[in-house]
């Protein structure tokens, strides 16, 4: 494929974004926000759809899709930790007003990202029979999972390379664009899903094979769509490519991108281990507590929302010395996310009879699930906080911290906190632990944010 045109001199200087640098706080992260939170919701769809179209295919096909669930979430992973290198490095630039070094990185970051993406690829389909039998599949479901992971691991660039586009777009401010790039994609995933996995016209069946390649086609329109975006284009400096600038680059995005990746894979393994002391309670208390993780995951949508957003603004108010505003960003957003997530909780004990009643099968089952709606929820305040910090830390190019500040968060506190409390009380004891666990990171947290902006010189 050809190189994209070089922008003119004139593009070069183009003089950056100012809204992130000069704007009103509160309001450019509103603005800011609402395009992404849709991008999350036709994300979140994603999933849903494909496994409610490989639902239709049978019992066997959708439980081999969900052994490749672990594997697709660490691919993931690693594109959500070059996203954050990417956007924390580029924003602080962008502050500085590097603009030339600007182009250099998002260039060399697009590169980094296409780079894993084709060493995944190999190492997959290298490895993809021995891995899921490791994981657990057995001779029944490994044909499916063939199927799947033999057209899904050709797309791993697909879905990384996308990731750190957008990265790129939020870094300068524009968070529209990713916002519109992410809710296409996802309505192209479930046309395509309808076409491939159950064939149309001259188009064969193609079954788990086509949910994968329906899943390779829509991010890969959406790496060419953001490609053909005016200020990308711009910033693609391919000419300028030399081995010596890339290795700085290289070395540059991945100070923070491979802790940050490394923090991402966290979440699903403390979940893991939350899942498995509550499986020490039985059947309906992992029911309850599955559909109730569920439940947490949107009522947390506006928090994860602005943990994107919220870093360009640090990362570029840093670069340009404005510590002042960084500060009041950072401490405003604390303090919006315990009462915003006050008010969600209180939304969810008003719906909490309804929500029961919808999910829970029996009483035990929807005993559990009540107890969970009331406290878990109670601590998402605390946990915003905790993740608006460690997003901080990153923005701040402090990913060690952020690193620690997990692990506090997730395998000192809430796991060990969690199993404390079911040896004493039961599935209640698990979400008070967890409950008090989010309230003392949290703590933690502001205490550390307060040390690094103190400590800036």
């Amino acid at each position: 494929m050809s190189a994209p045109t070089p922008a003119s001199p004139a593009a070069s200087r183009r003089p950056v974004r100012r809204e992130l640098l000069e704007g009103p706080i509160a309001a450019t992260l509103l603005r800011k926000s609402l395009p992404v939170v849709g991008g999350m919701i036709a994300m979140m769809s994603f999933n849903l759809v494909d496994a409610w179209f490989i639902a239709r295919l049978g019992t066997a096909p959708l439980a081999a899709v969900s052994f490749t669930f672990p594997v697709v979430f660490t691919v993931i992973s690693l594109a959500i930790g070059l996203g954050i290198g990417t956007s924390a490095v580029v924003a602080r630039r962008l502050g500085q007003g590097e603009v030339a070094t600007v182009r250099r990185r998002a260039t060399d970051a697009a590169l980094l990202a296409l780079a894993v993406g084709v060493a995944l690829s190999v190492l997959g389909l290298a490895t993809l029979e021995p891995l899921f039998r490791l994981l657990g599949a057995d001779t029944a479901l490994m044909p499916h999972v063939r199927d799947y992971m033999g057209v899904w691991y050709l797309g791993a660039a697909a879905v990384i390379v996308p990731r750190v586009l957008n990265s790129v777009l939020r870094a300068q401010g524009n968070t529209l664009v990713p916002g519109l790039t992410m809710a296409l994609a996802a309505l192209l995933n479930g046309v395509l899903d309808w076409l491939l996995i159950f064939g149309a016209g001259p188009l064969p069946a193609l079954g788990v094979s086509g949910a994968a390649l329906a899943t390779l086609l829509s991010w890969s329109a959406m790496a060419l769509a953001l490609l053909f975006q005016r200020e990308l284009r711009e910033l693609i400096d391919l000419a300028g490519l030399t081995r010596r600038g890339l290795a700085e680059s290289w070395r540059e995005l991945s100070r923070i991108a491979v802790p940050a990746a490394i923090t991402s894979v966290f979440t699903p393994l403390a979940m893991g281990l939350l899942t498995r002391i509550m499986a020490g309670h039985g059947h309906d208390a992992v029911a309850g507590f599955g559909v109730g993780t569920r439940l947490d995951a949107i009522a947390q949508i506006a928090v994860l929302a602005l943990s994107m957003t919220l870093p360009p603004l640090v990362s570029q108010n840093s670069g340009a010395g404005q510590l002042g505003r960084v500060r009041r960003a950072i401490l405003g957003c604390f303090a919006f996310v315990l009462v915003w997530q006050l008010g969600v909780w209180l939304l969810l004990q008003a719906l909490a009879p309804w929500l029961v009643a919808s999910y829970a099968e029996g009483p035990a089952m929807a005993e559990v699930l009540r107890d969970f709606l009331w406290w878990v929820p109670l601590g998402l305040g605390a946990q915003g906080v905790v993740i608006l910090a460690v997003s901080s830390l990153n923005a701040l190019h402090e990913p060690g911290r952020a690193m620690r500040l997990s692990l506090i968060r997730l395998f000192v506190l809430t796991v060990p906190l969690a199993w404390l409390g079911g040896r004493l009380a039961g599935p209640t004891g698990v979400f008070l632990g967890m409950l008090l666990a989010n309230g003392l990171v949290a703590l933690v947290a502001w205490w550390q944010i307060r040390a690094r902006l103190a400590a800036t010189p």
